[in-house]
């Protein structure tokens, strides 16, 4: 059987914006194509502040998966045994919190990848294929281009070995997480802080001149958004789950309540 596409890489490499929908509460099947119906090209689940056991992160991943949204599930910190089940589980990508120096990211890229751009252990069917791999090679080979390695940038230091993080073979994205960025900068909160637009310029650079893709978390304003976006990021995480029906249900309770005085 064929790979099932991964619609997020895919759009990126034809140079274009692709946006996640963060899955943190909702564990429905659904989930994946409630987000697909909303426009959303990855589905982010959130092993690192959400509550998802490997079993619920399997899946979504694999209701993602028929339902033509790339499933991408954020592990927690140093967490490499939950990335490769999840990979071995139907995810066509991780995000790996807090890479900080190219030495971590070496060794997640490393992980995540299959001999011999790394050293990833063959675990038999992949759902990718649905369960009908290809000879093992030529299955191997495949799902190393096809799996995108996020590694997030949170720290100064982070920013700092932005253009080395860039450079490390196997990681295909840096994603700015905007919130914890500002926290270790001292200005939590201060999305569009010079500090914050310098950092997300050093970044952007860095990714244009690897070839790599900037991506953008964190940011749920239009002012910021449109700022980065429009400098570079294409890895656009939207939003989460909460913040979508709470914002969505507050503004239709508002609405019908008008209606009564």
């Amino acid at each position: 059987m064929a790979i099932i596409p991964n619609v997020s890489l895919d759009r990126l490499r034809a140079g274009k914006v692709s946006l996640g929908f963060g899955a943190s509460h909702l564990r429905t099947v659904a989930t994946p194509m409630l987000a697909k119906s909303a426009g959303f090209d990855w589905l982010f689940i959130d092993m690192e502040h959400g509550a998802f056991s490997v079993h619920e992160a399997t899946q979504l991943c694999f209701a993602s998966l028929t339902a033509g949204i790339s499933p991408i599930v954020r592990v927690c910190f140093d967490a490499l045994d939950e990335g490769t089940r999840a990979l071995d589980n139907g995810a066509q990508g991780l995000v790996i919190p807090h890479v900080d120096t190219p030495e971590q990211a070496r060794r997640i890229a490393a992980a995540f990848r299959y001999p011999p751009r790394g050293t990833r252990s063959w675990g038999g069917g992949i759902a990718q294929f649905g369960f009908l791999p290809p000879p093992v090679a030529e299955a191997q080979a495949q799902i190393n281009s096809e799996t995108l390695i996020v590694a997030m940038i949170e720290t100064e230091e982070a920013v700092a070995n932005a253009d080395a993080i860039a450079g490390t073979d196997g990681i295909d994205c840096l994603l700015i997480g905007t919130s914890d960025l500002t926290a270790d900068m001292g200005i939590s909160g201060q999305a569009d802080h010079p500090k914050v637009q310098a950092a997300y310029k050093a970044v952007i650079d860095a990714c244009k001149k690897h070839g790599k893709f900037p991506g953008m978390g964190g940011i749920y304003d239009e002012e910021n958004a449109r700022r980065y976006i429009s400098w570079g990021c294409k890895f656009i995480l939207g939003g989460s789950d909460g913040m979508f029906i709470t914002q969505a249900a507050t503004a239709r309770a508002k609405f019908l309540n008008s209606l009564v005085g």
